[in-house]
């Protein structure tokens, strides 16, 4: 963890808190599944698959669209989405009674597009990169009045998805380490930024796929940068660039960021489902590769006992590919 910049407005503890309430009504407080005797450490899960729309996207965005004044509301929102998080603001907004609009990428498995559909929204299918569907959903706000409701980098959005860190500590008082997936950041930047104000001897470590590792990057270079392209069996951890924001809460709250590959992804996806039955969705089971990576454990020094806790971030995974993955 780094000294936080001044000139950062990190979201605060307080704001985690109230965000909390604010979702309560809709978001979940997924439990905590102890793995530990299939792991052969101290290891468990917090299962942001069994959210409502099926990933921990729901608490940010919840928490962001129930801020609209009636008005914003009324016009609609929009955003831009590799799936999980353009289905969870659809649900919010039907939820709070606004229109949307998500942009996906033409690439979007049909599960989460489907998905972002049946709670209402109107889909636009725009590029494969994280900046092709980001350009379209602002001209679509522009045009439109529309309010852009974003993945990960605005604090109403980092501060839903720390609730998820606040809950881990309750559930958990004694956990040594939190592991949790990075894609444009909104996750990690909350979650760490929960419990580095509440438990600062915590550690939390981000994990990137090989081929996605745009906040490792960004970190190594002090500032953050576009990767030229990316590519990962983890579809929901492509963006190209982390967010200005996201980039420094995780810069100054994040312990450290690894990386795994797509074998230890999808070994990570058969792992949790033969070994805990819960499903996982690549980008969901990336924590839980680098948890089961003995060279993380012996890079923190950690004895089998500490416990370790891997957010499991999302679910979304049609049949026919957990299929073809656990084969």
């Amino acid at each position: 963890m780094h000294i936080a910049d001044p000139a950062v407005a990190f979201v605060t503890l307080e704001q985690i808190r109230q965000a909390r309430e604010r979702i309560k009504s809709l978001a979940l407080v997924t439990p905590l599944v102890d793995v530990s005797a299939a792991a052969g450490r101290s290891l468990f899960l917090k299962c942001e698959s069994m959210q409502p729309a099926g990933a921990f996207k729901i608490r940010g965005a919840y928490n962001m669209v129930a801020q609209l004044t009636d008005d914003e509301r009324r016009r609609g929102v929009v955003t831009f989405s590799s799936g999980n998080h353009g289905q969870a603001m659809a649900l919010a907004a039907r939820e709070l009674g606004a229109p949307a609009v998500v942009v996906m990428p033409t690439t979007a498995p049909a599960i989460k597009v489907d998905g972002a559909r049946a709670f209402g929204a109107e889909i636009i299918l725009e590029g494969t990169t994280s900046a092709d569907r980001r350009a379209r959903a602002e001209a679509e706000a522009a045009a439109r009045g529309l309010t852009m409701v974003p993945p990960f980098d605005h604090e109403r959005i980092i501060a839903g998805q720390g609730t998820a860190g606040l809950e881990i500590l309750e559930q958990r008082p004694d956990v040594a380490v939190v592991v949790v997936p990075i894609g444009g950041g909104g996750l990690a930047a909350g979650v760490a930024a929960a419990i580095k104000q509440s438990k600062p001897s915590v550690r939390v470590i981000g994990v990137e796929p090989v081929g996605a590792a745009a906040m490792k990057a960004s970190l190594e270079a002090g500032h953050p940068v576009t990767l030229a392209r990316t590519e990962s069996v983890a579809d929901g951890l492509m963006p190209v660039r982390p967010g200005d924001l996201t980039f420094a809460h995780v810069k100054a709250f994040v312990d450290r960021v690894v990386t795994v590959d797509d074998p230890q992804i999808i070994n990570a996806v058969r792992w949790t489902f033969e070994h805990a039955k819960i499903v996982a969705e690549p980008s969901g089971a990336a924590s839980v590769a680098a948890a089961l990576d003995d060279a993380l454990h012996r890079a923190l020094s950690l004895d089998r006992r500490d416990p370790v806790v891997a957010i499991v971030s999302g679910g979304n995974i049609a049949l026919e590919k957990l299929r073809s993955l656990c084969a």
